[in-house]
């Protein structure tokens, strides 16, 4: 899934970043309320982790803001509040959840897995590449010998070409799906992650293609 996680707290934030990127999820994480509310407007996600407490608006304001424009999607809320009516605010705004601070980063994996369960369109479970299966929630790729064993960036990488049926993306979009928006990396690391992945899939029947200009694109009728 891709995770849009809001937390001023920097130890905070790159903690729950790193533990959703180690689960195999592409995250973008913010810090200002402001800017993370321009950003809900702008970009997909399929979950969104929201701090209360934020600089600009807070998050109990962009969660009032996403579910007045009909934004579903699932929200957990992060607060040091431990009071009762907090927690009913912000259930009462449309929070799908609700953690207080300091929890167990092994709670909150839970809790992402539980609401990626009760997305109202359940998410596809796997896609067929040729002779190959792509599980999505956790990614795995399985070839016609069994699991294979793949570093998480390619994974990530290959799910979002696959997810994208055939339809281009380019660079930045892959680096956005690989390590988040605003990433500071370089395109060049796309093209070393292409690579690995061709020889990978070769075998299988499945290749990237470059549409020059536009960027990359699973054909999955190669020989």
């Amino acid at each position: 899934m891709r995770i849009t996680v809001v937390e001023d707290n920097t130890s905070l934030r790159k903690g729950i970043a790193y533990r959703l990127e180690d689960d195999g999820h592409s995250v973008d994480a913010l810090a200002d309320g402001d800017a993370a509310d321009q950003f809900l407007r702008q970009e997909a996600s399929d979950l969104v982790i929201l701090d209360i407490n934020l600089p600009g608006q807070s998050g109990l304001d962009i969660l009032r803001r996403m579910r007045g424009r009909d934004d579903p999607r699932p929200v957990i809320l992060l607060t040091a509040r431990a009071a009762t009516e907090d927690r009913v605010a912000g259930l009462d705004l449309g929070a799908d959840d609700y953690l207080v601070k300091p929890f167990a980063m092994d709670e909150l994996a839970a809790r992402v897995r539980a609401l990626a369960r009760r997305r109202e369109v359940a998410p596809r479970q796997h896609i067929a590449l040729g002779a190959l299966r792509l599980d999505l929630d956790p990614l795995h790729l399985h070839g016609p010998d069994g699991s294979m064993e793949v570093p998480r960036r390619e994974l990530t990488l290959l799910a979002a070409l696959a997810e994208a049926r055939g339809a281009p993306l380019s660079k930045d979009q892959l680096l956005d799906h690989m390590y988040g928006t605003g990433s500071a990396s370089d395109e060049r690391v796309v093209e070393v992650y292409i690579s690995r992945l061709r020889k990978r899939l070769a075998p299988f029947g499945v290749a990237i293609r470059v549409r020059r200009g536009i960027g990359y694109a699973l054909d999955l009728g190669a020989a």
